[in-house]
């Protein structure tokens, strides 16, 4: 078995273990690189941003080099190149968690306890659920299953799709460090400054093709390409509004407007303004169109991988 089908062989393995196993609850890989990353941000933080390249630098070079190695250590044994390329994916990707959650969250809602529901919001995104009434809280979980649909899915199985198995956890590696420190919070605003520039720039082929497979995945794909050709660049974020922008109009509703992040009010662009409001009907429609997309996207990957080995195959 080539390099190339054993990685889109053990893509496809780690997504079905995603999709019947989700993320471990203890033991997380991912977990565990955010404790030391932690550790090492608290040796390097200055406030300014050449200390924070530096973190950013050593924490992707370290899971990068680490990827390489292992991929290199399997050698020619297919076998074993489809195991670690099916372990990395499971590791990356969170589609069946993000799905989990916000299904909780809709059940708490359908049973009348926003409580329940408020509480449970911030295992999904940094929103702030405290003002949040039964529809806005139905609007904040729709628009991160679809922004998380691009980072915890579609994103992974791109890099994958462009350079394997040290792609895959190299951009995990990025994402999760945006998450940290990528926040403009007075620690973070120029030690996060490199982390954040770096996820942008990792995010925009993924953040363009979850647009695109949503308008292939969506019941009425003219609209959905209308609002993400119109909406798709008004966010401020260079990436999260490609993927809103097209759930949006996939799903026939209106996102984005005024949010709140921990005492800190936003006021962003309504994506598809011409559209009925977040209903929370919707968390389930938003649920089933995020996996939708994610087995498009492995499909792509797959193919993408498949069709490298056989044009690498000719050639050699």
């Amino acid at each position: 078995m080539r390099a190339h089908t054993a990685f889109a062989v053990g893509a496809v393995a780690g997504y079905a273990a995603d999709t019947v196993l989700a993320d471990p609850r203890r033991g997380h890989p991912v977990a565990f690189f955010g404790s030391a990353a932690a550790a090492l941000e608290r040796r390097l933080w200055r406030d300014h941003r050449a200390a924070g390249s530096a973190f950013t630098a050593l924490c992707v070079g370290a899971v990068a080099a680490g990827a390489i190695a292992a991929d290199r250590a399997a050698g020619r044994s297919g076998t074993a190149r489809a195991l670690l390329a099916a372990g990395a994916t499971w590791t990356v990707l969170g589609g069946t968690s993000l799905t989990r959650e916000a299904r909780t969250v809709a059940a708490a809602l359908e049973a009348g306890d926003p409580a329940a529901a408020r509480a449970r919001l911030p295992h999904l995104c940094g929103r702030d659920p405290r003002g949040l009434d039964r529809d806005g809280l139905a609007r904040a979980v729709v628009e991160s299953v679809a922004e998380n649909t691009a980072d915890a899915v579609v994103n992974a199985l791109t890099w994958g799709a462009l350079a394997g198995t040290p792609g895959l956890l190299a951009f995990r590696a990025v994402n999760t460090l945006d998450a940290m420190v990528g926040h403009r919070s007075p620690r973070h605003r120029r030690f996060g400054w490199a982390s954040a520039r770096l996820d942008d720039a990792v995010g925009w082929p993924g953040a363009r093709l979850t647009a695109l497979l949503t308008v292939a995945a969506a019941p009425d794909p003219g609209r959905a390409w209308r609002v993400w050709r119109r909406d798709g660049s008004a966010h401020p974020s260079p990436n999260a509004g490609q993927a809103e922008s097209a759930f949006a109009g996939a799903l026939g509703v209106r996102l984005g407007g005024t949010l709140a992040y921990g005492g800190r009010v936003e006021h962003r662009p309504v994506l598809g303004g011409e559209l009925r409001p977040v209903q929370v009907a919707d968390i389930e429609r938003a649920c089933l169109l995020s996996r939708r997309v994610g087995l498009l996207a492995l499909g792509a990957t797959a193919a993408a991988r498949w069709a490298a080995g056989a044009w690498w195959g000719r050639r050699g």
